[in-house]
């Protein structure tokens, strides 16, 4: 069965954002400057008072496994082909926010290994807070991720760089490439668009045919025969259910023209709905995996507390979705732990209800974990 299984499929884990910085880095054994430039909260200290009222006492100097709780054990025992993760923090000691924005993260480098004990093959860069303290911090985050051996996707020191994909060998010496792009509507600076001579990231103005055709050049530039391509999207509002259909008909021109066999949305820090169109896998909104967000006040009607672990099994020489099995998660004491049944029978009736026009739903399975149906 597992030689089948290599032959047969590539598999996948993917999620939404990963934030490892401001209150989540304090507790860490090596926390930064906790300094903040919010207009209500001056030190990141404050967001681990904030989940510690809401939730219970949160340990300090914890170790590189702490946060990720139930989800290692989840991992290891799926053991996808790759682990994709939207990194949502610098990782940088810089201490110059970029001006005129109002919320800054970033985790000490020191607490880097974090990242390895998930463990994460990939962080995607493409998204509103990679450069929360400038072109300097960007750069220390590249060089202090690839040090560490993680690959990225969506940032780099120049266009080229930033448009390039995270290269990875499986099995059978297949490849997937992921590539990464952020909107500016998801919150990212125009300013921060990568050029030829400076360093940002990939970011695409709007939905428009122009977007597409560009994503489109990079995938061909790289793209091999035999090849997956992940494409990674950050876009959209925090919060809110509905889909665009400039959005949808972005997503179905990247698989159309781009020949995208996964576009792997997030920006929303809830989940959002599921789609499969010509067989490919579409995530509108992946949630938040990890964040310091417990015991603020707001949005409770979204659930962002709640989250899932997306694990895509494609077909290994056509790319199509053979299956997708999500795991419920929700956070606390900002550990990732598996949810409730109460809880993960929110998210299955969220999924059906956001589905529907969609075309997809869900259905319970025996130990917990949902699995998709189109």
């Amino acid at each position: 069965m597992p030689n089948d299984r290599a032959q047969r499929f590539v598999r996948l884990f993917l999620c939404g954002d990963v934030m490892t910085g401001r209150g989540i880095d304090q507790i860490f054994p090596h926390p930064g400057n906790p300094r903040l430039y919010e207009e209500w909260v001056t030190s990141a200290t404050t967001y681990v008072r904030l989940a510690e009222e809401a939730s219970g006492p949160i340990p300090r100097g914890v170790d590189d496994t702490y946060v990720w709780g139930d989800a290692r054990q989840e991992l290891a025992r799926r053991q996808p082909d790759l682990r994709i993760v939207n990194l949502e923090t610098a990782v940088t000691t810089s201490e110059t926010p970029w001006p005129g924005k109002g919320v800054h993260y970033r985790m000490h480098p020191a607490n880097v290994s974090c990242l390895r004990a998930l463990p994460a093959d990939c962080c995607v860069l493409a998204n509103n807070h990679v450069m929360d303290w400038g072109e300097a911090g960007l750069l220390e985050t590249l060089e202090v991720l690839h040090a560490a051996g993680l690959q990225t996707a969506g940032a780099g020191r120049n266009l080229d760089e930033a448009t390039a994909p995270a290269v990875f060998r499986i099995a059978d010496d297949r490849r997937v490439l992921v590539f990464a792009f952020a909107f500016e509507n998801s919150g990212v600076p125009a300013a921060w668009r990568a050029s030829a001579q400076a360093p940002g990231l990939g970011v695409l103005r709007d939905f428009a045919s122009t977007s597409v055709k560009a994503v489109a050049r990079a995938v061909d530039e790289h793209r091999c025969a035999g090849d997956r391509v992940v494409i990674s999207l950050h876009w959209g509002p925090n919060w809110g259910f509905g889909v665009d259909p400039a959005e949808r008909h972005f997503a179905h021109e990247l698989v159309r023209v781009a020949g995208a066999d996964i576009v792997h949305g997030h920006s929303s820090h809830h989940v959002r709905a599921i789609e499969v169109h010509r067989g490919r896998l579409i995530l509108y909104g992946c949630g938040d995996l990890l964040n310091d967000y417990e015991g603020i006040p707001g949005h409770e009607v979204y659930r962002g507390d709640l989250a899932l672990m997306y694990f895509a099994a494609l077909d290994d020489s056509t790319g199509a979705l053979r299956e997708l099995v999500l795991v419920p998660t929700c956070t606390r004491r900002f550990r990732i732990n598996y949810a409730a049944p109460d809880q993960a029978d929110w998210l299955y009736t969220t999924l059906n209800r956001e589905g529907r026009s969609l075309g997809t739903r869900v259905e319970r399975n025996a130990d917990g974990t949902l699995s998709l149906r189109w």
